[in-house]
């Protein structure tokens, strides 16, 4: 499934695609930078297991997809895009898995299948937890610190990494999100083992072919901009404005709205000849 693993990233057209100008070190500041010009630049988006298609995540796929095709992706695509943007910056990179527990039932366990990295910057402080691939209205815009109860006000969003009882031999370390009513939500769980290409192919199959996998049923579509988080489910749009204001939903009368709303307010449109279910 993977190819070509020796293909180098054009750097230069990633850091164009997401809008990111400044120094090429591998700092801190950079980091945070190039996390969060990602985070705001590329859409979140599950077309292809929507139409039937498995996305790769071949590298040069990848780069004809979200950095020349003006595509989004989920978060396999996103943060191995992100992971090979950061190598070619100088950083250390680790990739994990995380099982995800918001919306989860009390005792409910999933598998692990969301990606996210643990990151570290050459002789600075570290290491960091990095993910530009989650979507949702509380993910991570820039990197938080991976040590227990750090705290990251990557406004205006509010983050908060503990470390959870656990009976395992690795810890197990919890996200949580600050919600507008002042409660600590937990996001995903994880623990820091080291995962390779040829998991999250396994991976990515099963979450784009599963006929149980949400992700092969329903159209799921996030962006954050510099005043609002959109989020289409299906053909419900929601916008939920940074600024503390109350979210605004409203339903799409039909396909071709939501082709027009993925153009005009997400900046995607859809592969040609392709036509959305429903």
């Amino acid at each position: 499934m993977t190819r070509d693993t020796a293909h180098a990233l054009d750097l230069d057209a990633y850091l164009a695609r997401i809008g990111y100008g400044g120094e090429r070190r591998p700092t801190v500041d950079v980091l945070r930078s190039v996390h969060r010009a990602h985070a705001t630049a590329i859409t979140f988006e599950n077309l292809d297991p929507l139409l039937g298609t498995v996305p790769s995540l071949a590298l040069p796929d990848l780069e004809a997809k979200l950095v020349r095709g003006g595509r989004g992706g989920y978060c396999y695509e996103q943060n191995t895009l992100f992971a090979a943007a950061l190598r070619a910056l100088g950083f250390g990179v680790t990739l994990l898995t995380a099982r995800v527990v918001l919306g989860a039932a009390p005792g409910d366990v999933r598998p692990r299948t969301h990606m996210l990295m643990e990151v570290r910057v050459p002789g600075g402080p570290g290491p960091f937890l990095a993910d530009v691939g989650f979507g949702g209205t509380d993910a991570l815009l820039e990197p938080l610190a991976l040590a227990p109860d750090a705290e990251l006000r990557d406004t205006p969003r509010h983050h908060r990494l503990v470390r959870l009882p656990h009976d395992g031999p690795l810890d197990l370390w919890e996200l949580r999100a600050r919600t507008r009513d002042g409660e600590w939500k937990g996001q995903y769980a994880f623990t820091r083992e080291p995962f390779e290409a040829p998991d999250y192919e396994v991976i990515n199959w099963h979450i784009a072919t599963n006929p149980r996998s949400p992700f092969s049923r329903l159209l799921y579509v996030r962006r954050t901009t510099g005043d609002a988080h959109l989020a289409l489910s299906g053909r419900t749009l929601v916008v939920t404005p940074h600024d503390g204001g109350a979210p605004r939903e409203r339903e799409l009368a039909d396909t071709a709205e939501v082709v027009r709303v993925l153009a005009e307010d997400f900046a995607l449109h859809l592969p040609e000849g392709a036509r959305l279910p429903g």
